[in-house]
């Protein structure tokens, strides 16, 4: 269960890290920025990915003790 955000969308996100942080990141040079920026969202987007098959994993269990059987992908 791979999710991977389109282009459209991770650009927006990308666009949205830059409002919330300029003020901390203005101080580096605008390629920095952007790499810093890629960064950040290639990160959230990690961590998110892995939460999700976490929560998964912990649905999947709960159903198992219940006497279903489920694969986790």
């Amino acid at each position: 269960m791979k999710h991977q955000a389109t282009a459209k969308s991770r650009k927006e996100l990308k666009h949205q890290m830059a409002a919330v942080f300029s003020e901390k990141i203005q101080t580096l040079s605008p390629d920095l920025q952007d790499v810093l920026l890629d960064d950040l969202v290639t990160a959230f987007e990690n961590r998110l990915n892995m939460l999700n098959r976490a929560q998964l994993n912990v649905k999947c269990l709960a159903v198992i003790t219940e006497g279903v059987e489920c694969e986790t992908i």
